[in-house]
């Protein structure tokens, strides 16, 4: 079986910082914790089966194919197969709006 290298993006790093310091201190340490934790079971799984995620809807409705998504509801890892390497570009609560963030992180608008 093909192995996968898997790679965070500065806006994913940053992103998945944020969302622990949010959970951390709006909720508690071990909330995030434990969030951080399923994020990273996540991620690792895409090193070995990263075409099992969906196209996120918003891209499929410009036509948009190169990019999927696995979920931790409600957060989603939207990232990006190209050879034998995953770019995981964004990881985020999936209530926020997706339309825009989607536009401004990966078609540049």
């Amino acid at each position: 079986m093909q192995r996968y290298e898997v790679l965070l993006t500065e806006d994913a790093e940053r992103d998945l910082e944020e969302l622990f310091d949010y959970i951390a201190g709006h909720g508690s340490p071990v909330a995030a914790g434990h969030v951080l934790s399923r994020v990273e079971k996540s991620i690792a799984s895409l090193s070995s089966f990263p075409e099992r995620g969906s196209f996120p809807k918003e891209l499929l409705a410009l036509g948009i194919r190169d990019y999927r998504q696995v979920f931790f509801k409600p957060y989603r890892l939207i990232y990006r197969v190209v050879g034998t390497r995953v770019y995981i570009y964004l990881i985020v609560d999936g209530r926020r709006d997706m339309q825009t963030l989607l536009a401004r992180r990966l078609l540049g608008a």
